[in-house]
């Protein structure tokens, strides 16, 4: 039995996203069938499921020179402003990567597309770990811990610019002088500003996200790797002083996680291990080469994919790491148990996209909720209540309720 850790938030609903496939060729690199479109009518359709099935976030990916086998990708933040204005409460996150933008210009954008959508636009800043798309754009490569010293006077610049008026900043890398921008994103409440997401696996990555970042991402992993990727965040939050009165509030965790769920266990492990086997080998194998080299460049060598073995890269953040493999209720009860130790949101992706995301809100979401609530009452607390989705009240039951009268999908919750 895990044991639940002292920043999980029990009384707090878990969180869902899923991975934009703005990308051709799916989310595992594999010749299996992927029925998983690239286009924007299909990332439209699917956008409208996500939000009807219980899904908060979306989050773009960025990348300029096409990978991962794929041929063919869109950008990031333009995708995701698209996406927001066909959505009316799926909050998206653009990935970007610092050392392309600049974070004044970044920080106009994202108010911008705050106002088009009002109030749910995101960022997830990537340090980049692809050296070929800096130097090959003429763009300067740092290496890897520089990387994130970078990152985070970028981030800092983003909030400072978002909350504070005649703005300045000395840094490194960036020189902000008495700068204010009109007009300021949007007031959501509970929301200081667009919320600000990072991802890295290595200790430098811990350290900036406990400084700065609002959201912890990190690739797949098992349930102790990660414990040991949140205890790295929280030891640096706390050097801060974040979660104190007046101070900024406690990073969040967020994981990374490929979804199979089928009616048995042994259906959902053959399609494992079918996509495994009809990987694209090459693709994979030059994809292993790259990160692995780059996660290797650490000093510690525990940068993102640097014990990640040929299976593990068929999907190209660790996805098959988390094991959200099995029946519904098999994956329900596995993510209550990262619940257990401090995860706060899953970040999501699937073989076909569209029927599976609403599948995870039809089959998979009102047990999590259940578990979730038998949680929080074992231990001396409510799950907050949630306004259920109108795709999720039937016959009988127009409230959207569970057996035990617990809310069955979990709207926006301000925090």
């Amino acid at each position: 039995m895990t044991e639940i850790s002292n920043v999980a938030r029990l009384s707090e609903p878990l969180k869902f996203a899923y991975w934009v496939p703005n990308v051709s060729g799916g989310l595992v690199v594999s010749t299996i069938e992927q029925r998983t479109g690239w286009d924007f009518d299909y990332n439209k359709k699917l956008a409208r499921i996500a939000e009807e099935s219980g899904f908060e976030y979306a989050l773009t990916q960025t990348r300029y020179a096409a990978s991962y086998g794929a041929d063919k990708q869109h950008e990031a933040t333009s995708f995701s402003l698209a996406l927001l204005a066909a959505t009316e409460r799926l909050k998206v996150i653009a990935a970007v990567h610092p050392g392309m933008w600049h974070p004044g210009v970044l920080a106009k954008y994202i108010i911008t597309a705050d106002h088009i959508s009002n109030g749910r636009a995101a960022v997830n800043i990537v340090s980049g770990w692809l050296k070929s798309e800096f130097t090959n754009f003429g763009l300067e490569w740092l290496e890897h811990d520089e990387r994130y010293v970078r990152t985070e006077e970028f981030i800092n610049v983003l909030r400072g610019l978002w909350t504070e008026k005649d703005y300045s900043q000395s840094g490194k890398y960036y020189n902000i002088t008495d700068f204010t921008l009109n007009p300021a994103p949007v007031d959501v409440p509970g929301r200081a500003h667009p919320e600000i997401f990072f991802g890295g696996n290595s200790t430098a990555a811990q350290a900036t996200a406990g400084r700065v970042a609002d959201w912890y991402f990190s690739n797949g992993k098992d349930l102790e790797g990660f414990k040991d990727n949140i205890a790295g965040v929280v030891a640096a939050a706390g050097e801060t002083g974040r979660g104190a009165e007046g101070q900024l509030a406690a990073p969040r965790f967020g994981l990374n996680g490929f979804v199979i769920a089928r009616d048995s266990e042994k259906e959902a492990r053959d399609t494992l291990r079918e996509i495994v086997e009809k990987a694209h080998k090459p693709a994979v194998q030059g994809f292993r080469d790259a990160v692995q080299e780059a996660g290797a460049s650490t000093k510690d060598g525990k940068g993102m994919w640097a014990d990640s073995t040929f299976e593990d890269l068929v999907q190209y953040n660790d996805g098959f790491k988390t094991q959200l493999i099995g029946t519904p209720e098999q994956i329900a009860e596995r993510i209550v148990e990262y619940k257990k130790i401090g995860v706060n949101l899953f970040l999501t992706g699937y073989l076909h996209f569209q029927e599976e995301v609403a599948a995870f809100g039809r089959d998979i979401l009102p047990i999590v909720r259940e578990l979730e609530a038998d949680l929080a009452r074992r231990n001396g607390t409510e799950l907050v209540p949630t306004r259920p989705l109108a795709s999720q009240a039937r016959p009988g039951n127009p409230a959207g309720v569970g057996p035990s009268g617990t809310p069955v999908a979990a709207e926006a919750v301000a925090v």
